[in-house]
C-alpha cells in the first residue's frame, strides 16, 4: 500500500474562545450528572449506571480541561508580548534614517 501523501497545504487551526468552550461543557458534563442523580436506581435497575458515571467523568475530566486550556492561552498571550516586545526593540533601534555622525556638522 502507497504511503498517502497531502496534495496541499493544512489549514491554520482556527482560534476562538477555547476556555469558555471548554468551561461550557464541563458545566453540561456536571449539569447532565445531577439531573440524572435522582434517577440513579432507575439506571441500576436497568444496567445503564454507566450513563451517569460517564457524565461524571466528563465532568471531572472537564476541569482537567480547563486547567491545561487557561494555561495554554496564557502561555499564548507570553509569546504574543514577548513578540511584540523585540518587534517595539528592533524598531527602536533603526530608525531607518542616518543620524549626524561625527563631522557631519557645518564646516568652516
Amino acid at each position: 500500500m502507497a504511503k498517502w501523501t497531502a496534495k496541499h497545504e493544512a489549514p491554520e487551526p482556527l482560534e476562538g474562545p477555547v476556555v469558555a468552550t471548554v468551561t461550557g461543557g464541563t458545566i453540561l458534563w456536571f449539569a447532565l450528572f445531577l439531573v440524572q442523580l435522582p434517577f440513579y436506581g432507575w439506571f441500576a435497575d436497568r444496567g445503564q449506571l454507566w450513563w451517569v458515571w460517564t457524565c461524571a467523568a466528563g465532568g471531572f475530566l472537564g476541569l482537567i480541561g480547563i486547567w491545561y486550556v487557561r494555561g495554554r492561552d496564557a502561555a499564548l498571550k507570553r509569546h504574543a508580548e514577548a513578540a511584540a516586545q523585540a518587534e517595539r526593540d528592533g524598531q527602536d533601534g533603526q530608525t531607518g534614517q542616518p543620524g549626524p555622525g561625527p563631522g557631519s556638522g557645518p564646516q568652516p
